[in-house]
């Protein structure tokens, strides 16, 4: 069957826009003016410090390892969750914020691969091949433990979905309450006519999956360990 043309597109669309009533194209759909929001009250009044511990707590749910260190430290750190891991390969993402944390050069002096926005194909059967796979957080929601990735070329999606293994890199600052603070900021960006990612990606843990009886299989279609280390100083 051929496919319809924007003509029929057009016309399409607006026969629906005429039977619902009231939307047009020129006329953007406005926002609902909630008149309650229990989704901002939750985790209300706490600060920093208590969002780590939400965090940790967590991660217990979720079967993720969380680690605490500080930037001094944090190259312990993932020498530390590697052993623990009994790997050695890894990919991580062309991010400046390896280099900013000081990092770059410790990764370059071990079996690792950094992500080449050049070369995407043959980034991505390395990644299939690495132990282990590390990003850093962009957004991270204490509620759920689930840190989010605004990804970009530098940062392929396969970077923490391929491994064997993943490990998160996450800065104090991008702990948030939940996906309400979030979306706040993702919606923030669009507002202010800012180019956000094309992909956005939510993890949660390690993947996993759970049958009709709720026997719970980790590592199914992704890694299977994963691990948060939280900085406090970055």
């Amino acid at each position: 069957m051929p496919k319809g043309n924007i003509i029929n597109r057009d016309s399409f669309l607006t026969n629906i826009r005429e039977k619902i009533g009231g939307i047009a194209t020129n006329k953007p759909v406005e926002k609902p003016n909630w008149s309650v929001t229990p989704q901002k009250k939750v985790l209300e009044g706490y600060d920093q410090d208590q969002l780590i511990s939400v965090l940790r707590e967590q991660c217990k749910e979720i079967h993720t390892d969380f680690y605490q260190t500080t930037l001094a430290e944090l190259t312990g750190t993932i020498t530390e969750v590697m052993e623990e891991y009994e790997s050695e390969s890894i990919v991580y993402s062309d991010d400046p914020r390896f280099d900013n944390a000081n990092i770059e050069e410790y990764l370059q002096g071990l079996n690792a691969f950094k992500w080449d926005r050049n070369d995407r194909e043959n980034s991505i059967k390395i990644a299939e091949r690495a132990e282990v796979g590390i990003t850093f957080s962009d957004i991270t929601l204490a509620e759920s433990g689930t840190v989010v990735l605004l990804n970009d070329k530098g940062q392929g999606r396969s970077v923490s979905l391929l491994p064997a293994n993943y490990i998160a890199i996450i800065p104090r600052t991008s702990i948030v309450k939940r996906m309400t603070q979030a979306t706040d900021y993702i919606h923030a960006q669009v507002e202010k006519g800012e180019d956000i990612a094309s992909c956005i990606n939510f993890i949660t843990g390690p993947s996993n999956s759970a049958d009709i009886e709720m026997n719970l299989v980790v590592g199914v279609h992704g890694p299977i360990r994963a691990a948060y280390i939280a900085v406090d100083d970055l």
